[in-house]
């Protein structure tokens, strides 16, 4: 059975070369009812930057092309600064700086990247991470490059169709791997690929199309999120997904004990997803 859904929407658009991340400390325990588990992926070429909290650096350096493994954090509101790599938090002005919502139970991941026409923007997408039948592996890909509709492809059979940045499309597949391209929309047109990707059995192996198509360096990005055959005590965010070193969970718990003292320049909307089976 094929799904479709709308990603959670940022309600505040970001300035020109301005960027805005979610961060939290390594999962150490199973998720309760009072967390939520975060993945980010930084798909903004071209900027790199640092991502603060209370005035704590949790984020340096943080690269484009970059997927943060999932991080357990307490369900609430938190407050984020973002500047460029290297400036210092105290002089500097932040690129940006928001308040972002962390509902309880939530498995989601914060996607910096560019919009449609070359906008940076900030989207959360919520990870389904129901269950899958025995030898099948759930596909999703999210659109989140500057580039018009597309077509996915799966050893030259479109999986999805027509599928426009930020939406995302899911459908469950036989598990192994398949050659994937992306193609715009109706055509033959090859954007991205091919490449061979490893579809994990019991998964939800989410796939990004970012990039800039003006740019000429549009790419394919997978995290896997993992154990939804059987009950798990975690998420694995694999695939090609790296390791961000950020600071100590002490600085997270300083994170979430302080007030929001911070100044903020813009608020973030949740809208519930939207699901549609076809």
């Amino acid at each position: 059975m094929r799904k479709s859904r709308t990603s959670v929407m940022i309600a505040a658009c970001l300035g020109a070369g301005a960027l805005s991340l979610g961060s939290a400390v390594p999962v150490g325990a199973a998720q309760t009812e009072d967390t939520a588990t975060v993945s980010v992926f930084h798909a903004v070429p071209g900027l790199t930057v640092d991502v603060y909290a209370n005035g704590d650096e949790l984020l340096p350096d943080f690269k484009p092309g970059t997927l943060a493994d999932p991080q357990e954090v307490p369900a609430g509101t938190y407050d984020l600064k973002v500047f460029k790599a290297g400036a210092d938090p105290k002089t500097a002005d932040p690129a940006i700086q928001k308040t972002v919502e962390v509902p309880a139970g939530a498995n989601a991941t914060v996607v910096a990247h560019l919009s449609a026409d070359g906008k940076p923007q900030l989207n959360a997408f919520v990870n389904d991470t129901s269950a899958v039948a025995a030898g099948k592996s759930r596909l999703t890909v999210r659109h989140v490059a500057a580039a018009p509709a597309v077509d996915v492809r799966a050893n030259g059979t479109a999986v999805f169709k027509g599928l426009e940045n930020p939406k995302e499309d899911t459908a469950e597949v036989d598990a192994g791997t398949v050659s994937a391209d992306v193609v715009l929309a109706g055509t033959d047109t090859v954007a991205i690929g091919p490449a061979d990707l490893n579809l994990k059995e019991g998964a939800n192996n989410v796939v990004y199309a970012w990039g800039s198509a003006d740019e000429k360096n549009l790419a394919l990005k997978v995290q896997t999120v993992g154990g939804m055959h059987s009950s798990p005590s975690g998420v694995d965010a694999g695939g090609d997904g790296a390791m961000v070193s950020g600071n100590s969970s002490n600085a997270w718990m300083a994170w979430a004990a302080g007030a929001g003292a911070l100044a903020l320049a813009g608020s973030l909307a949740m809208r519930s997803r939207a699901r549609q089976d076809a």
